[in-house]
């Protein structure tokens, strides 16, 4: 549609993670199969947690969740990415593209409030043990994570409907592989201020607050894990939050960098790496960080396979 002497974008063009077509394949069956195995480990541990009742705690609750959004965000992306190694027909269309950019900020954030939550839930049970059912009920626990949901729904739609109003006109080319805000922002023919006040102030707020929960919380489990007399002790009690700390700084480490920096740093390459990282590798290796450091989830794990067997051969 014309403007003036201006063309209004009603498409863009998904430049993807590269431009040479003999890579193409590689990369291809490289992020299936990491797209593959997150589907398959994610919806292990969500159906290993639910089908063993001595998993039914608020922190195998909430790793539930943080499974189901590690699927859900990277199917927002990764699907589409695939497609577009194989395909010489790399668009999208505007009302796909905002799709897409909501719910991959919903997922976003709901991942940085879960992984807040699940600091807190260890802060309680390894500071103030003896309350740790009180505090931590099922009333507690489905309000926390309806909480998380609700925010994130109502935080995408803000971004999304001020994206939305902008006009993008003549270039639709974006340097990406989905429709992220930074691309999107530096396509638009109009004035974006609006947009980057509001995600330096709300959305940095959706961020950071998380992630000084986290901060403050581990400092607190640090400090209590110190007065443990015994070495055994100490140990037990770290490694009941060590696999959720690792989770944390490979998510946050990849998050920071890639949104808590000047622009003027800005490196196409740093930052496809950086978003593979937090799109495809995290959600992927999450599952096996819990459950390779988890001596309750690998019994459960046993256990629910040796019923299939068990009833297969029945």
């Amino acid at each position: 549609m014309e403007q003036g002497n201006r063309t209004t974008v009603t498409e863009f063009l998904l430049l993807g993670l590269t431009d040479r077509r003999e890579l193409r394949g590689p990369l291809f069956g490289v992020f299936l199969v990491m797209y593959l195995m997150n589907l398959l480990a994610n919806g292990t541990m969500i159906s290993v947690i639910g089908r063993n009742s001595q998993l039914h705690t608020p922190m195998y609750f909430f790793l539930c969740n943080l499974s189901f959004v590690d699927i859900c965000f990277t199917t927002v992306t990764v699907p589409k990415m695939l497609s577009n190694l194989l395909s010489d027909k790399k668009t999208i269309s505007f009302s796909e593209c905002i799709t897409q950019l909501y719910f991959f900020i919903v997922f976003i954030g709901s991942e940085c409030v879960l992984l807040s939550i699940m600091a807190y839930d260890r802060y309680v049970a390894i500071c103030n043990p003896l309350h740790y059912i009180t505090i931590m009920n099922r009333k507690v626990c489905l309000s926390l994570a309806a909480a998380s949901w609700i925010i994130n729904f109502l935080d995408a739609l803000l971004h999304t409907l001020l994206m939305n109003r902008l006009s993008f006109c003549n270039s639709n080319k974006i340097q990406h592989f989905f429709c992220d805000v930074t691309p999107l922002l530096q396509l638009s023919c109009t004035d974006t201020s609006i947009n980057e006040l509001v995600i330096f102030t709300e959305g940095s707020l959706q961020a950071i607050l998380p992630f000084f929960i986290i901060v403050i919380s581990y400092v607190r489990i640090i400090t209590t894990i110190l007065k443990i007399q015994s070495t055994g002790g100490r140990y037990k009690a770290f490694s009941t939050c060590s696999s959720h700390l690792t989770v944390v700084m490979l998510f946050y480490g990849t998050l920071l960098f890639m949104y808590f920096r000047p622009s003027s740093s800005y490196s196409l390459a740093k930052d496809r790496v950086a978003s593979v990282v937090y799109n495809v590798l995290s959600p992927m290796l999450n599952p096996f960080i819990y459950s390779l450091r988890n001596r309750d989830v690998k019994a459960a794990l046993r256990k629910t396979i040796q019923r299939k067997i068990s009833s297969s051969r029945g």
